[in-house]
């Protein structure tokens, strides 16, 4: 059997005023997704267990079969094993995003989407001037893609009791209301994010953005903590070789630690800008190789923190016709059976940037998958469908086994 996951992250949403009270899946040209519906079957899956925020770390995990109740690290940590980043149980780790906060609020969670020469330059200077301040024992600093980043914190220092909160669930909210918080260590972490305001405001990087007309990156955040954990690979469970195409480290990050490899691909990012073809080309190859190949897309979610339901169509229209459509046709060439699955990890909500806990729709067909209702796929269709499940962890059971 091959298999092959597509996950268009965000794309999940509610009726928007500006798409005439229709959601993006409804209004999107889409027929391959719409095959996928129409030949098998649509439903709906809890990705967000009790207890959990809607995020991208807990959702994929959730979705690819594996319980975040058990399994979940932290946020960071997923993107730290992507970059290679050497962890010992006891070390804590952040995501270090570079931000835009005006007049005291959250403009935006990406900096602009700040490229990552301008990112890398940042971080680097601002941990020079963490170390001289000698705030800095224990403490790496590790640039990553555009305004993600990541700090290690090896000095022995524990943040069980720190509360805090993903920039892009605040956007317009003073940040003062959401500082991390708990625990003896909270006032280092607020002291770093406050010395990156008095050091990043006439960088000279900021200072060029500022002359182009792009936001600048006023604050480092430090959120998504956490400390290594032990995972079983996703060979060792389900007996399948498996392989991940992605821009984003939080899913590379997931891959690695479950045992998948990361398969590159030139000129991807996390955008609409990304190369959706080279995605779909790269999974049609990948399937001669591996069991099961999955294809990640960020587009649709950054276009919904960036409150723009025009280009979370157009990317959901250029994810069926350049990845959806070729993964289709090259399923269909192996007489060993396949299978396809594809759901968006989670609700993101373009009307209010963030992200949603509501149980996305997802569509599954192929080999002894049979066919209940032929519908096109979207939310209302998939929320009326008799296939609820209430566990986001076990889908991937019923993805590879049910009926075989």
């Amino acid at each position: 059997m091959k298999y092959a996951i597509i996950i268009p992250d965000g794309a999940a949403d509610y009726p928007l005023t500006a798409l005439d009270g229709h959601t993006p899946f409804q209004i999107a040209r889409k027929p391959n997704i719409d095959r996928i519906s129409a030949e098998g079957r649509q439903g709906t899956v809890a990705t967000t267990p009790e207890g959990f925020a809607a995020g991208s770390d807990v959702c994929s995990m959730s979705l690819l079969g594996y319980d975040p109740n058990r399994y979940h690290p932290g946020r960071a940590p997923l993107e730290a094993a992507a970059m290679g980043i050497a962890m010992k149980p006891g070390e804590w780790i952040f995501r270090c995003n570079l931000v835009t906060v005006i007049d005291g609020s959250m403009a935006d969670h990406s900096a602009g989407h700040i490229t990552s020469a301008e990112g890398h330059r940042l971080l680097a200077d601002f941990a020079e001037h963490v170390k001289k301040l000698g705030l800095a024992e224990g403490l790496e600093f590790h640039p990553g893609v555009s305004y993600r980043n990541i700090m290690v914190d090896r000095s022995g220092r524990a943040y069980e009791e720190l509360n805090s909160t993903p920039p892009h669930d605040i956007p317009g909210e003073p940040i003062k209301k959401f500082l991390p918080r708990g625990g003896e260590h909270a006032a280092l972490i607020q002291k770093l994010i406050a010395e990156s305001e008095t050091f990043f405001a006439e960088h000279e990087v900021n200072v060029t953005r500022r002359e182009m007309g792009e936001p600048p990156a006023s604050h480092v955040w430090l959120w998504g903590q956490g400390t290594p954990r032990a995972i079983d690979t996703f060979e060792n469970r389900f007996g399948i070789r498996g392989a991940m195409i992605t821009a984003v480290d939080l899913l590379a990050g997931i891959a690695a630690l479950i045992g998948w490899d990361r398969l590159p691909v030139e000129g991807i990012t996390g955008y609409h800008d990304t190369n959706y073809a080279g995605k779909g080309q790269a999974a049609c190859e990948a399937l001669d190789q591996y069991d099961l190949v999955c294809v990640h897309v960020e587009a649709p979610d950054e276009a919904s923190h960036q409150a723009d339901a025009a280009t979370k169509v157009a990317s959901i229209e250029a994810i069926d016709r350049h990845v959806v459509g070729p993964v289709l046709e090259k399923l269909k060439t192996y007489d060993e059976g396949w299978r396809v699955l594809l759901l968006p990890d989670h609700y993101t909500c373009v009307e209010t940037r963030k992200h949603d806990a509501t149980p996305p729709p997802f569509c599954l067909a192929g080999t002894r998958i049979r066919g209940v209702r032929n519908q096109p796929f979207n939310e209302n269709n998939s929320n009326d469908s008799d296939l609820h499940i209430e566990f986001g962890h076990e889908l991937m059971e019923f993805f590879l086994r049910s009926g075989l």
